[in-house]
């Protein structure tokens, strides 16, 4: 009907809130009491089936968006301005956790969507209550279209103003009413609302999602892909032969998580099973014998320790760690520490490696040891799960109804002022006024596209600095299942550590593919070796593999009825499989490759855009809703002929300057380490932020009573990089944490050595550059500024500076 609102509201334009750096992001106000949250376990350990471990002591300090112990305020009457929508706020925050959403502060994009006037206050919470109790009723009602005007009745008549603006930003964002389900659907307009045409490059997952939201805010959209068919790297091929038939996902494969993954909610629209990939995977030598269990256990222990240690390393090197390997790291600690002896062992212990190559799609050697785990925090957690009939259902219901031309390689974007111009094979010229670009990260590389003018010189080191890694796959259907039903996974090692990865582990389908297919995957070197392999050659060395496993064991191995082995590498489309992050690079070069260029008239987006979910498919799925949400920011903007000011990077560069200025005057030095706190005196869990100088002059006590770590003086690694770390004048390393760590760390004896082992053995954290602490700390650098400028206006007594207590 004419006279109703359009089904998806426009995206608010930016905050009417001054560019003053004070008023950066800030946390609830510390008068306000705080729930903590319960661990909802996010962070899944997956050993053996080819997802990265999470390594506790050495995680990247988690942001607010991904720590499950944030707080939030109570929906109770501890502030008469709080308001009260139903009595399960902590369940509703672990939702929008999942969802990526910071417990108590805001996001960037709703500080530049200006979803509250008082950022940091109680209208924040209010805000914050609101549109958690949104998210969570749509994520039950996921088939459903979510109406504001139901919440109405629930929210106090002064508060209507944060449900519209909560509303507003979750729908335009893509955190509610996406998917493919008949409601959502409906309420696609017939014919775009908007003169704006944009025009997508790539009908990968990143585009799909962004074409449908860009169809859905009624813009005229049009999708160029060079293949004959969408989807990208997330690739389903139907296999037949001797009367059966199986779905085989030669690209990605696995949802990794289901708590908050949008693609898991597309599935569930699709009324698709998902079916959880079970932990056990036994493993084989490589003449077919099985592992013995408790060397198993032992060389697992052993890795597991390695990857703890390698991490300490990197916070004892700070910033020095950029320019070394992951590789180079755990072969030095192997050699030093010991722990693998025999040749069985070593197989093992290789077997892990590739492992971890396969988790990263990349060589040890190429990974950067400071970084290589970077969105570790933002695990989505929760179940990995196949998809009955392949991730390609997904895939084929997001690009109903979207204009996708095939096979049209684009080679050329022209973008400029009145808008973009995209040239394809035979020379065909597309024009609209905005361009999306959703290619992988390796024709990027390669040059593939051609960008007139030049992409600046920011995006092009990143391009250049992140990594590109491979992975292959081996399909075979069989006649029948004659490998155990009872299991997902099993492994294989092999005596050839250059060739660790070939065929190292196999993923039966035979669950969910509807026919007996297995797949074998190669990683790390092999992987590349593995693209000039004859196919022949390869079927039969897995062949071979099998043979020797399940023959000993009296069950006959059939010849495959039909086998397909993958090629990304050679793939003109993709030149490899995922991102990651290699020496040099850090998580900073994923938003670089994210950021628009041409005033708005050039967008990116896919896996590698995405600094919290690279190399994953709902990171590219999530990485178009992002993207369409940023090109209706800039062509409301256009059309209100005014411009969009970026938050993020100007709200960083104030804290970086209020951050020296407020470690002028810490409240409490030991040592190298130097502390300014936030919040309330009284709560043990008010934020801090350490900052721990390295190299310089050793202040006083930053060695008392202390020896020098013995376990690390002798390692190659280290005397490689003395030299190296003589050379830093003075360097600056920080972390986030509370009032009563930070007091806990000033007891402990030994000098700073001793410090630097208790703050990541212990407490788990790592110490970072500026860069890395992330927009959480932001919001507390902000907070303590404020609350030194109140406290300059009333009268108290002089700071008392804290210093170590001589023995």
């Amino acid at each position: 009907m004419s006279d109703q609102p359009p089904p998806y509201p426009p995206l608010p334009l930016l905050s009417s809130v001054p560019p003053n750096p004070d008023l950066a992001q800030a946390p609830v106000p510390a008068s306000t009491p705080a729930l903590v949250l319960p661990n909802p376990a996010f962070l899944t350990k997956r050993k053996r089936t080819g997802f990265r471990r999470k390594v506790p002591s050495g995680s990247p300090a988690a942001p607010v968006a991904a720590s499950p112990s944030a707080h939030l305020p109570p929906p109770a009457s501890a502030a008469d301005d709080i308001i009260v929508i139903n009595r399960e706020p902590t369940a509703e925050a672990v939702t929008a956790l999942t969802a990526g959403f910071p417990a108590d502060s805001l996001t960037d994009e709703e500080i530049e969507a200006g979803v509250v006037s008082d950022v940091g206050g109680i209208e924040q919470v209010n805000y914050i209550l609101i549109r958690n109790h949104l998210l969570a009723r749509w994520r039950e009602t996921f088939n459903s279209w979510l109406a504001k005007e139901p919440f109405a009745p629930l929210i106090p008549p002064h508060c209507d103003h944060l449900l519209s603006a909560a509303y507003s930003f979750l729908v335009s964002h893509g955190y509610v009413n996406f998917g493919v389900a008949p409601a959502i659907k409906e309420r696609l307009p017939k014919e775009p609302t908007r003169p704006n045409t944009v025009i997508v490059i790539g009908a990968g997952l990143a585009g799909l999602a962004a074409a449908r939201q860009l169809v859905a805010f009624g813009f005229k959209v049009v999708v160029l892909e060079g293949r004959k068919r969408c989807g990208g790297r997330v690739y389903t091929k139907k296999m037949e032969g001797g009367g059966r038939s199986a779905a085989a996902d030669l690209g990605g494969s696995v949802l990794t998580g289901t708590f908050g993954n949008p693609l898991g909610i597309v599935a569930k629209q699709l009324g698709l099973p998902m079916h959880k990939i079970r932990d056990k995977c036994p493993l084989y030598r490589p003449d077919g014998s099985p592992v013995d269990p408790e060397i198993d256990k032992k060389v697992e222990g052993t890795f597991n320790n390695l990857l703890d240690k390698s991490s300490l390393l990197r916070t004892s090197m700070g910033e020095v760690a950029m320019d070394v390997s992951l590789g180079a790291a755990l072969e030095t600690l192997r050699q030093t520490d010991g722990g693998v002896s025999t040749e069985q062992e070593m197989n093992l212990f290789n077997w892990h490696l590739a492992n971890l190559e396969y988790a990263n799609a990349g060589l040890l050697s190429k990974l950067s040891l400071a970084f290589w785990d970077q969105d570790d925090p933002y695990d989505m957690g929760g179940d990995h799960c196949f998809v009955p009939g392949g991730n390609g259902r997904l895939v084929q219901a997001l690009a109903e109804n979207v204009s996708i031309v095939y096979e049209r390689t684009v080679h050329t974007v022209r973008y400029g002022g009145d808008g973009v111009q995209v040239v394809v094979n035979g020379g065909q010229v597309y024009e609209g006024d905005i361009a999306l670009c959703t290619v992988p990260l390796g024709v990027l590389k390669n040059g593939g596209i051609k960008f007139v003018p030049e992409l600046p010189q920011r995006k092009l080191d990143g391009i250049k600095r992140l990594g590109f890694g491979l992975l292959n796959k081996v399909a075979m259907l069989f006649p029948h299942v004659f490998w155990s039903t009872d299991l997902d996974t099993f492994g294989h090692l092999t005596e050839e550590p250059n060739n660790r990865g070939e065929f190292f582990l196999f993923y039966s389908y035979a669950t969910v593919a509807g026919g007996p297919l297995l797949m074998a995957l190669v990683a790390g070197e092999a992987a590349h070796n593995f693209e000039t392999t004859p196919p022949t050659d390869a079927v039969c060395s897995v062949l071979k593999i099998l043979r020797g496993i399940y023959e000993p064991q009296g069950i006959e191995v059939p010849d495959p009825l039909q086998s397909v082995c993958t090629r990304w590498g050679t793939d003109s489309f993709s030149l490899g499989s995922y991102s990651h992050v290699a020496v040099g690079a850090s998580g900073d070069d994923y938003d670089i490759l994210a950021e628009s260029v041409g005033d708005g008239r050039l967008f990116f987006a896919g896996e590698a855009t995405t600094r919290r979910y690279p190399a994953t498919m709902h990171g590219a799925f999530i990485s178009g809703l992002r993207e369409a949400a940023n090109i209706t920011l800039h062509a409301n903007a256009r059309a209100a002929k005014s411009k969009v000011e970026k938050g993020p990077s100007t709200n960083t560069q104030a804290c970086a300057a209020l951050l020296v200025d407020l470690f002028r005057q810490p409240d409490l030095e030991f040592g190298s380490f130097s502390v300014i706190f936030g919040g309330k005196a009284s709560d043990p869990k008010s934020p801090a932020i350490l900052k721990v100088e390295l190299g310089g002059p050793r202040k006083k006590g930053a060695t008392e009573g202390g020896k020098t770590d013995q376990n690390h003086s002798n390692k190659l690694l280290f005397q490689q990089l003395q030299s190296h770390f003589n050379q830093q004048q003075q360097l600056y390393v920080y972390t986030l944490l509370s009032r009563q760590q930070a007091m806990e760390l000033r007891e402990v004896r030994g000098g700073d050595e001793m410090r630097l082992h208790y703050l990541c053995e212990k407490l788990g954290v790592k110490l970072v550059g500026r860069k890395g602490l992330g927009p959480g700390a932001d919001a507390v650098i902000a907070s303590i500024k404020a609350e030194r400028n109140i406290s300059r206006t009333k009268t108290r007594p002089s700071k008392l500076k804290l210093g170590v207590t001589k023995s």
